[in-house]
């Protein structure tokens, strides 16, 4: 079964009925940048908890977590786990943001990968899910769930580029065939594969 066959599959099954647009809540904003950290080695109904307190104080945005104290901060990310380590990594990301970008507009438009994978505790998933559905950008997030799916149906990839790179090609070549469904966004095709495979999986 080729990747393109996968993603018809899945689609037909409307597994992201009364999802957001983009499958991962609040995409485009600090909120859904905070939840791609956050949603590390844990379940999302902890990043929600964690979300939900975070919202309770003040309103979300880079200023906030550069002024909150971070223990407080790691209080209210606790049931996400790791609360130490990611507090300081929010705190670090945001301060990263604002020095070298000046605002996160700006970081949105104009961030690359690769500075990405130069913050602390960012690694390939995070940062596609960072660039895909914070900034909209032309990328795919594979994952735990992706690996396991392909390798059902008979694809094996040994590196996360490998994968990325086959599912991303299979839908830019059968672009034609799928590009009205998704609005002509190659990037609201990708986060809706990526969020279609997720579901699935989790059933």
């Amino acid at each position: 079964m080729s990747g393109y066959e996968i993603y018809c599959e899945l689609r037909d099954k409307n597994l992201l009925i009364n999802k957001p647009k983009y499958w991962w809540p609040n995409a485009g904003s600090v909120w859904c940048l905070i939840s791609t950290i956050l949603t590390q080695n844990t379940k999302w109904q902890n990043v929600t908890k964690s979300m939900s307190n975070l919202s309770s104080i003040a309103p979300i945005n880079l200023e906030m977590l550069l002024d909150i104290p971070q223990d407080y901060l790691a209080t209210l990310i606790a049931p996400s786990g790791f609360k130490n380590q990611k507090s300081h990594r929010l705190k670090l990301l945001a301060h990263n943001i604002i020095n070298d970008f000046g605002d996160f507009e700006t970081f949105k438009d104009n961030v690359e990968r690769d500075w990405l994978l130069a913050q602390k505790g960012i690694g390939f998933e995070s940062a596609d899910s960072i660039l895909c559905y914070v900034c909209f950008k032309e990328v795919m997030v594979v994952d735990k769930y992706t690996q396991r799916l392909l390798s059902a149906k008979g694809l094996e990839f040994e590196e996360y580029h490998d994968l990325q790179g086959y599912l991303q090609n299979e839908i830019i070549e059968n672009w034609g065939s799928i590009s009205q469904e998704n609005e002509n966004n190659l990037n609201l095709c990708f986060a809706r594969f990526h969020g279609m495979i997720v579901e699935f999986m989790k059933k």
